[in-house]
């Protein structure tokens, strides 16, 4: 895990709206496998897996990359959720587990260059450097680094980089769930079967018994789909001959692109907002297998 890297030379903007929670102790692995949708127990140290946590009713409350950094120590890396807030929805149900959890402060989330590895699903790095992860998909190679707030390489944050992350994010179908859009969506109608971010088999955690109905009888009547067109917002709804046949789930900062959660026949001719948008094909290569 530990690379060298002559990291202070590169420009490493801080990525706008990303936070770190740290999650350790004891039974951290068994509190966050019955809590979090994927399987935790078969994320190795040194590695990383795309997560997230579901209401009871199944709905997608937080999607993250879940990083185990060594037995018993994790970090958690939100896109789109306040570290505070996620420690606070934990704590609920941390009752005798010995377990700690954290808004880690020591950890800033940035954009940077590529790391020595050829294994995706493993994290570079150490403690006193920071960690590298590679987001590297078709389309496009990046890194998302997490750096001491002190490190000479860390830049501020720069509109450009987060406006071509975020476009990245929506090709690649890694939904960006702003608070409007939270517990609105199943996993299925997320698609996230395509990162394997969630784990039909783990056993018990909340929402899992919505997530494995819908699996088995086959009742995902909603898909994600990437569409392209002008104007595009958060929440919009998607029409197809009149019809309302889905919604917006996220956007590009443009608004021109976006993911959307539509009908599984909605067909190919669909409007947004009164224009006309397409579909464009879902980007493979960021599922990690953790």
């Amino acid at each position: 895990m530990t690379f060298k890297t002559n990291l202070e030379t590169f420009r490493c903007p801080v990525l706008a709206g990303f936070s770190v929670v740290e999650v350790q102790g004891r039974d951290a692995a068994a509190f966050l496998q019955s809590q979090a949708m994927n399987d935790v127990a078969a994320l190795a140290p040194g590695r990383w897996q795309w997560n997230g946590l579901l209401t009871a009713k199944g709905r997608v409350m937080a999607l993250f990359a879940l990083v185990c950094v060594a037995p018993g120590q994790f970090l958690l890396v939100l896109p789109d959720l306040a570290g505070a807030d996620l420690v606070a929805h934990l704590q609920r149900f941390v009752f005798r587990s010995k377990v700690s959890m954290r808004d880690a402060p020591g950890l800033v989330a940035a954009a940077g260059p590529a790391a020595a590895t050829s294994d995706v699903g493993a994290i570079a790095g150490d403690p006193d450097h920071g960690f590298a992860l590679d987001f590297s998909a078709q389309g496009g190679q990046r890194w998302l680094w997490l750096l001491p707030p002190s490190h000479p390489a860390l830049t501020s944050p720069d509109t450009a980089t987060d406006e071509a992350w975020r476009a990245l994010d929506i090709a690649h179908g890694l939904p960006r769930l702003a608070a409007e859009q939270r517990e609105a969506y199943t996993p299925q109608m997320l698609s996230l079967e395509r990162l394997g971010a969630f784990s039909l088999k783990k056993g018990c955690y909340p929402g899992q018994e919505i997530v494995a109905r819908t699996h088995y009888l086959g009742q995902a009547k909603r898909v994600l789909a990437r569409l392209r067109g002008v104007g595009l917002l958060p929440g919009q709804a998607v029409e197809a001959a009149g019809q309302s046949v889905g919604s917006l789930a996220c956007t590009g900062a443009d608004g021109t692109q976006a993911l959307a959660v539509l009908a599984a026949e909605s067909g190919d001719l669909l409007t947004c907002g009164g224009h006309p948008c397409a579909r464009e094909t879902l980007l493979p290569g960021l599922a990690r297998p953790g």
